[in-house]
């Protein structure tokens, strides 16, 4: 029988209330020696945790190795096989930053170059609404801290865990750094959504993974793909600025002291369109956006996740 998801009205039966609870108490257990554990060893354990899923995930790592084929065919077999190795380890990592950050409300930053922050800056003091779009491209938590630290009050549209004990664990890791979450299911989530772009707010939305909601067919990383529509239908009818913002790799000196974020940091490009009243060609430029983003470091991508319809 198919599982019941509580996010569309569904109840859980007893087996999957049961599985779902020692899943949740596992987390918490887990959580609870993380707590003891220091930052630098939460990183490395994370990593060792990525490299262990490779190992014996074989349906995933095979999903990601096509997905690398796909978007990289000119490259050969060994060197795809290394980098779904590397996404792998990188996202473990990045789990356990995630997890050291849990402990407090000082929030972890990325390197924000003074250039970038003025990009941003100026398409807010246009008063029309910021739609900060984003992908799952490294520390991509990290990200929305940094805006907050940064002077720039954020309001993140998010999906709900299909446990609502873990999507209070997300309110938590979020939350306690400042930022804002609209979760797409919630009662008057797309009135909240278009309130706070009317409004001349930051709204973000991350964009590159499939999703349950409306989409439509446009190219990304060459080969298209369902993509939310969302997004370009609400910049279309409100007319505000959209910007694409991500971890991207550090372009200062090796030595500057603000290089302490494994090589990264926030860069923010605000986007042109031919036709910003296409739906289409709006979807189609962010994608495009965020195609050349992660072809720029694609180790630090999701690549074992089912982008393309044919991959399930």
């Amino acid at each position: 029988m198919t599982a019941a998801d509580v996010r569309a009205g569904g109840r859980w039966g007893y087996a999957q209330a049961t599985k779902n609870a020692l899943l949740y108490g596992l987390v918490r257990a887990a959580l609870a020696v993380a707590a003891c554990v220091p930052p630098s060893l939460l990183h490395r354990l994370g990593r060792g945790l990525g490299a262990l899923a490779h190992a014996i995930l074989p349906d995933t790592r095979r999903l990601a190795l096509a997905n690398v084929r796909r978007a990289l065919p000119q490259w050969d077999e060994a060197r795809r096989r290394g980098l779904v190795r590397a996404a792998y380890g990188n996202l473990g990592g990045h789990l356990g930053d995630a997890v050291a950050s849990l402990r407090g409300k000082t929030a972890t930053v990325l390197p924000f170059p003074e250039a970038e922050r003025q990009v941003l800056a100026e398409a807010l003091r246009e008063g029309r609404g910021v739609l900060f779009v984003s992908a799952h491209l490294g520390p991509w938590e990290r990200v929305a801290q940094t805006l907050v630290a940064s002077g720039f009050p954020l309001t993140t549209v998010a999906r709900e865990s299909y446990d609502p004990r873990l999507t209070a664990l997300y309110d938590r890791l979020r939350g306690s750094k400042g930022v804002a979450s609209i979760y797409r299911g919630a009662p008057g989530a797309p009135v909240r959504m278009l309130r706070t772009l009317r409004s001349g707010g930051l709204l973000g939305m991350p964009m590159d993974l499939r999703s349950r909601v409306p989409s439509i067919d446009v190219p990304f990383l060459g080969t298209p793909a369902a993509t939310p529509v969302g997004p370009a239908r609400m910049a279309c009818r409100t007319g505000a600025v959209i910007v694409v913002g991500t971890a991207a790799p550090f372009t200062g000196a090796a030595s500057d002291p603000s290089n302490a974020s494994g090589g990264l940091q926030l860069t923010v490009t605000r986007l042109t369109i031919d036709d910003p009243a296409s739906e289409a060609a709006v979807t189609a430029r962010i994608n495009d956006e965020l195609s050349q983003r992660i072809l720029a470091m694609p180790e630090q991508w999701v690549w074992m996740h089912p982008r393309w319809s044919e991959d399930e």
